[in-house]
């Protein structure tokens, strides 16, 4: 049973509304016809806006969504629920705030079964630092830094590489300096598409999107553009 992460650096329903191209992408890995997949807004605190975005979204596509709240629950029993599902989607936010929520309720074990069973993980920002060992993260009013993610893939990740100023600079620094392990710049509305944990797609949403492989050689960082095939 394959194991798949799709890694969102930015675009998808919540951030191109009128551009669903990514959505579909994730959908179409799945081999169900009317795939299950859940919303998991943690990273948000749950926001009601942000939800009803998604069901909006994902209404107009062939799909059975839901979302998972750890703020209002509705589910019985949280394994089973998660574990009923094809995809899990992972909303953005703070990611520090997802991870300290998802390990209070256990989730990140729970998810980690989820994946070794074949339900596809993907997100975008916070839900895409998530899969990795290392990713970046901005608080309200202070610098970029470093966080640990829940590994199901080696190395870092700096979503919105493109989308926000801050972003790529503290990315390159904190690789260069060695605080961050290598990994990949992605800008917004382009994907990482990995199976088993390599990386076998880079997809975009937007013409001449591409991700970006970035190695250390000393305290020096090169960036490589991984071309993006773009999704009509």
């Amino acid at each position: 049973m394959k194991r798949q992460v799709i890694a969102l650096g930015g675009g998808g329903f919540s951030m191109e509304p009128d551009n669903l191209a990514l959505d579909r992408y994730i959908l179409s890995q799945s081999e169900e016809k009317e795939p299950r997949i859940c919303f998991i807004p943690t990273a948000s605190g749950d926001k009601p806006e942000y939800i009803r975005r998604f069901y909006e979204a994902f209404g107009r596509l062939t799909c059975k969504p839901c979302h998972l709240s750890l703020f209002e629950p509705l589910f019985q029993n949280l394994h089973d629920f998660v574990l009923e599902q094809d995809i899990l989607y992972v909303g953005g936010g703070s990611t520090r705030n997802l991870l300290v929520l998802w390990q209070e309720w256990e989730l990140d074990g729970i998810i980690a079964e989820a994946y070794q069973n074949g339900v596809i993980l993907a997100g975008i920002s916070a839900g895409a630092n998530c899969w990795f060992e290392d990713g970046v993260t901005d608080p309200l009013n202070g610098p970029l830094y470093a966080i640990e993610g829940l590994g199901m893939l080696s190395g870092s990740i700096c979503p919105h590489f493109d989308g926000e100023i801050k972003r790529r600079p503290a990315y390159l620094e904190a690789i260069g300096k060695g605080t961050m392990k290598e990994g990949y710049g992605v800008d917004d509305g382009a994907a990482l598409h990995f199976v088993d944990e390599q990386l076998i797609h880079v997809i975009c949403s937007r013409r001449n999107t591409p991700a970006y492989k970035i190695s250390r050689q000393g305290v020096e960082t090169f960036e490589e553009a991984i071309p993006a095939a773009y999704l009509d």
